[in-house]
């Protein structure tokens, strides 16, 4: 069925005030129904997809080396045959930055599917990105991919242009929502408040149902979380923006939901990016009605001189056997094992790394609760020393070990892994050009005017209240947390609900006390950040997860639950501060 209908000089939103801007993909295998779920849920002007992660970005760069045609995310392909034609109907503008390491690639078979299904949609797509051929020359090495953050403004400039689709590659997620903002309401280049604003929305949303109660420690709390709708920043001139979603879905929308978003893999209270910096420590979080939270008052800053780039390359090959301990002298059977295992290897790999995990409770009712396990990691450049060569020597110990033997998964071979860095260039260097639905192509400049991130100034700390009764408890029960992961560092963001217990939070928790309660991070440099206007603290513990998510560190290598393993250690907490 075509749909004619003339595109040229159409807003974006139906208001000179609001632009309703909407998620439905947070990562790389976010639910397939998300962007009909949210064409049909109700009224937006635009939607967003975010497609890439930094492990991703590993994947995607294999892909195009495998074939140059691809290096796009294929599941959106499939996400747009359902629901172009409803798409453009409703005119909704769907920005993605589905198009990895192949933007291009992504835009020509979207035009193909387009005309396919007869419907005239226009595609634009942004390049620039990709410094891959550059890196030497940029003094970035020689990575598998080398990726460039670009901004806002190669989508606005699609936008402006009359695009329904927008692919781009590597850019801030932020970014795909101050784009249509920006192109909608006129902003210039120097409107830093209002960007920042737009960055702080995109930023909530970027993770689609983290916003909405997904990986919320008071899940709980929230009556409905069979299956959580997808967020919407109703976004305003001036860059201030309300949160809700769709009436009628799963989840909820609420101070602390967003709060836990905003918290979620940041730095210091200064938010850095292409467009702007937004200062996290001006943030206003408030309830504005079921389901509804605004967000205010947000200052901005000039960006800074450089963009980050996403340094993806082959860090070699690794394996892993996993040994079942049960019952008694677990540790006695470990330190066996350890031993076997390293003189029996005809060579030893690069990295040989073992861990315990004391997972077996004493007089257990089943074998499973009986039972620790004990890891062994192995790394090298050469994949046949963490091959069948390590895997087989590991089996070879089931008759010659510890009573009891057995492994959890069969011998295998070695798996290559990816180690993400981050790199910076000046902003001009990346040649960010907007491919309008027509061809035309249209050089984007940086931002002329720029500022060097710098720490922020410590805000007072209200001075502890006197000692009183206490209870020694799960730190959950008075706060709550968000942990994620930004390349080999990890984040752990932590709030409480009233200003006493702020009081509490800001001089009980302090970088010492993080490190004996998570003795993991205790020889680990730790950073604190303190965000009154949240009532919450962010620590950016470093090199906890070793050389990113693909390097595969620890059992949790984006320490997703590294928070909840804070919540769940135990404090004494002034018994005032505790509801019955």
């Amino acid at each position: 069925m075509t749909l004619p209908r003339p595109r040229s000089t159409r807003p974006l939103s139906a208001s000179p005030e609001v632009i309703r801007i909407g998620n439905f993909s947070g990562f790389y295998g976010e639910r397939h129904s998300a962007l009909q779920e949210m064409l049909d849920g109700g009224d937006v002007d635009v939607l967003t997809g975010d497609y890439l992660a930094e492990l991703t970005m590993l994947i995607l760069a294999r892909d195009r080396a495998k074939d140059p045609a691809l290096g796009y995310a294929k599941t959106f392909l499939a996400q747009m045959r359902q629901s172009l034609a409803a798409a453009y109907a409703k005119n909704v503008q769907i920005v993605v930055n589905a198009g990895g390491m192949n933007p291009a690639g992504l835009a020509a078979r979207l035009r193909d599917l387009a005309a396919e299904l007869d419907v005239p949609a226009r595609i634009a797509h942004i390049e620039g990105d990709d410094l891959t051929d550059r890196a030497a020359e940029l003094g970035l090495g020689q990575p598998l991919a080398a990726n460039a953050y670009l901004g806002a403004w190669g989508i606005a400039e699609c936008l402006r242009a009359g695009a329904d689709v927008v692919v781009t590659g590597r850019i801030t997620d932020a970014s795909l929502v101050v784009g249509p903002a920006a192109a909608h309401f006129g902003w210039g280049r120097e409107d830093f408040d209002a960007l920042a604003g737009a960055m702080v929305a995109g930023h909530v949303i970027e993770c689609s149902t983290q916003a909405t109660g997904g990986n919320f420690s008071a899940f709980t709390e929230i009556a409905d979380l069979s299956r959580p709708g997808f967020p919407i920043a109703e976004v305003s001139a001036d860059g201030s923006c309300v949160i809700t979603k769709h009436a009628g879905t799963g989840g909820a929308v609420t101070v602390d939901t967003v709060t836990a978003q905003l918290l979620y893999e940041i730095q210091t209270a200064r938010y850095a990016g292409p467009d702007a910096t937004a200062r996290f420590d001006t943030i206003a979080v408030t309830d504005d009605g079921p389901d509804r939270v605004r967000l205010s008052g947000i200052g901005g800053e000039a960006p800074p001189p450089q963009l980050k780039v996403s340094l993806t390359r082959l860090g070699g090959f690794r394996n892993e056997m996993a040994f079942m301990l049960v019952g008694r002298h677990i540790e006695e059977k470990a330190a066996l094992t350890r031993r076997q295992l390293e003189q029996w290897l005809p060579v030893r790999p690069a990295q040989l790394e073992w861990d315990l995990a004391r997972t077996d409770t004493p007089d257990a009712d089943t074998e499973e609760r009986a039972a620790a396990t004990l890891r062994c990691v192995v790394r090298d450049t050469d994949p046949k020393k963490v091959g069948r060569l390590f895997s087989g020597t590991a089996v070879e110990l089931a008759l010659a070990g510890y009573p009891g033997f057995f492994l959890s998964s069969p011998p295998r071979e070695a798996s290559p892994y990816g180690v993400f860095t981050a790199g910076y260039v000046d902003a001009a260097l990346p040649e960010h050009t907007a491919v309008l639905h027509d061809g035309t192509r249209v050089a984007v400049p940086p931002t002329p005017t720029t500022r060097a991130l710098a720490d922020v100034t410590a805000p007072p700390i209200p001075a502890a209240t006197a000692p009183g009764p206490s209870r020694h408890i799960e730190l959950g029960e008075i706060a709550l947390a968000r942990s994620g992961d930004k390349g080999p560092h990890a984040n752990i963001g932590v709030w409480v609900r009233t200003d006493d217990q702020w009081t509490w939070l800001v001089n009980a928790m302090t970088v010492e006390r993080i490190r004996e309660l998570l003795p993991e991070t205790a020889d680990l440099p730790i950073q604190r950040a303190v965000l009154p206007n949240l009532r919450a603290l962010n620590f950016v513990i470093e090199g906890l997860l070793g050389e990113g998510v693909a390097y595969n560190a620890r059992f949790d290598p984006q320490a997703k639950g590294l928070a909840e393993w804070l919540l769940a250690r135990r404090v004494d907490v002034p018994a005032a501060l505790l509801s019955d």
